[in-house]
């Protein structure tokens, strides 16, 4: 405290500090809100975000597997509250802790569309951008709360260009190879696709697989399947490691919070995908710049 008092005071000539709660084994839940400009705000239900690393998501569910009907109307509400306290009007997410005894604390509200907004989408049947686009032209909802009911499950992974077993560090080359997974419940949404050259300087996102299914049990099955089906190469992607969460009795079980990978070693002992073919260019490349000396 001391350390960080005089630092405070340097750098913004107040030494003044405050202490936030600590709260551990966490699950990071956020609500979907829709807000129009004639006072009506509602909201969608709730991810859970809680598979993270380095506090950034890889995974996100909805609706949350620890939330029971009361627990996800007194978040709501609070969550519409947050909105209405600042007259808001746009698409927005409010943002929670759920502590281990169910008590939640407000973290931020996100004054934009998510990138996990596709797994409200699809349990709700509601399109989250078309909805955004009505509210900024002046349109009242078309929709209450009453109407809004979550159907299955859904989950998103996020395909990133890095490396897990690399402490998740980024990468960059050239993708030899792409072909997505399709069928019932399977959503794309990306923008890899054969001979794109990942740059570094943006984030390494390159696709979002979302999965919906009736059951808990039905969705995690059809995820696993498409990731099995998911061929991203010349590049190390997220993929395996997507695939191996899949497969952690765990996961399947609903026992997961925001320390998931850090109590879950295991989960970086599996093998990377070799593409023999990028072996082969890479053996060319080093006999030829050998030749060369």
């Amino acid at each position: 405290m001391e350390v960080a008092r005089r630092e405070a005071l340097s750098s913004f000539g107040n030494g003044e500090i405050f202490l936030e709660k600590y709260i551990d084994r966490s699950h990071h839940i956020e609500f979907q809100i829709l807000a129009d400009k004639h006072g009506n705000i509602i909201h969608l239900g709730e991810r859970d975000c809680s598979i993270q690393r380095r506090h950034q998501k890889l995974i996100e569910i909805a609706p949350s597997l620890v939330l029971d009907k009361e627990l996800r109307a007194r978040m709501g509400e609070a969550a519409i509250a947050v909105a209405k306290a600042v007259h808001y009007d746009n698409a927005g997410t409010v943002e929670f802790l759920l502590d281990q005894n169910r008590n939640f604390y407000f973290i931020e509200m996100n004054t934009r569309i998510q990138v996990e907004h596709t797994v409200t989408e699809q349990i709700t049947a509601i399109d989250l951008v078309r909805s955004q686009i009505e509210i900024a032209a002046g349109l009242p909802l078309e929709f209450s709360q009453e109407d809004v009911t979550l159907q299955g499950y859904a989950i998103q992974c996020r395909i990133n260009a890095e490396d897990p077993l690399n402490n998740f560090r980024p990468c960059t080359g050239t993708v030899t190879a792409y072909f997505s997974p399709g069928g019932i419940g399977v959503r794309i949404d990306g923008m890899a696709y054969k001979d794109y050259t990942i740059p570094p300087y943006y984030d390494g996102l390159l696709a979002k697989l979302v999965v919906r299914g009736r059951t808990w049990e039905e969705t995690v099955s059809r995820v696993h399947r498409s990731l099995e089906e998911f061929v991203l190469r010349g590049v190390k992607t997220t993929i395996p490691f997507m695939k191996r969460i899949m497969e952690d009795p765990d996961f399947q079980a609903g026992r997961f919070d925001t320390g998931y990978l850090k109590l879950h070693p295991e989960l970086f002992t599996y093998e990377d995908y070799s593409d023999p073919e990028d072996l082969v260019v890479a053996l060319s490349t080093a006999i030829a710049a050998y030749e060369g000396l």
